[in-house]
């Protein structure tokens, strides 16, 4: 039987120990910062034009969210179980009155909201200066706030994965920078690679790409900017052709998928390996 309240403690912990953790508030200032900053040069780059409003930050951020959310949630995850396990306080944590099953949960579901909530911070104080500047229709820029939370998740469960395999807190962070590095590579210009070495058609890249969480945030995210996805070529033609309206919840559903799947392996792992 779960007890909820010894969960909310460990939540609790999580997130006062994020506070605390100078690489995560190194994160999210960054991530804030050149959020203002891309938001205030899209603006200013519209001159007489006209305002760009949260759209056209919107398409901005997709790609600092793709650097740098996936980054702040693997490392995030990898030092969470690994990097406690190393200084002893894990094995303390499980000298108290709980179970693996609330330890484990406490402490995602306590760097998840970490996560999120400097997530939303970035994204706030940028709302803020558009809206300052006559912006208007949030609309999509509330949605690229939702997929960019998702893909915080998906990164955090992948590296709680890597933190529940390995016992060092620093073997973790490096295979987290590994995993972020092939992510990242994987996109564009790695499945543009691999269609021509294996060469593949349209409709396997496709598939291929949907591997890749990194490659379902934006393709999700430019389909909600756009409403097509001619933008990406005939792969992005090909699939909303394919799936129309369902290709959205389609991607959703696999961000989803992302958050849960390596954490439920992680707990299957953690519970064969122990905490030593």
């Amino acid at each position: 039987m779960i007890d909820f309240e010894n969960i909310f403690a460990i939540t609790q912990k999580e997130l006062r120990d994020a506070r605390r953790n100078r690489w995560f508030l190194l994160y999210a200032l960054a991530f804030a910062g050149l959020s203002l900053a891309l938001a205030w040069m899209t603006l200013s780059g519209v001159g007489s034009g006209g305002l760009a409003g949260y759209g056209r930050t919107s398409a901005s951020l997709i790609n600092l969210i793709l650097l740098i959310v996936p980054l702040m949630g693997l490392t995030l995850g990898a030092l969470s179980l690994a990097g406690e396990r190393e200084k002893g306080t894990l094995l303390y944590l499980m000298a108290q009155p709980i179970t693996q099953m609330e330890l484990l949960l406490g402490k995602f579901i306590g760097l998840a909201l970490a996560l999120m909530a400097a997530i939303t911070m970035g994204f706030g104080l940028t709302a803020v200066l558009i809206a300052f500047s006559g912006g208007a229709d949030s609309s999509t820029y509330l949605t690229l706030l939702v997929l960019a939370c998702l893909l915080a998740v998906a990164s955090l469960s992948v590296g709680y994965l890597i933190s529940a395999t390995v016992q060092r807190g620093a073997t973790a962070v490096g295979l987290a920078l590994f995993v972020w590095l092939i992510l990242v590579f994987f996109g564009d210009l790695g499945l543009m690679g691999s269609a021509l070495v294996m060469r593949l058609d349209v409709g396997q890249l496709f598939w291929l790409a949907l591997l890749n969480p990194l490659q379902l945030f934006k393709i999700a995210a430019i389909l909600d900017l756009r409403s097509n996805l001619e933008v990406l070529g005939p792969a992005g033609v090909y699939a909303y052709r394919t799936f129309g309206t369902r290709l959205l919840p389609l991607l959703v559903g696999l961000l989803l998928a992302w958050g849960v799947l390596p954490f439920v392996t992680a707990i299957q792992i953690f519970k064969r390996k122990g905490v030593l």
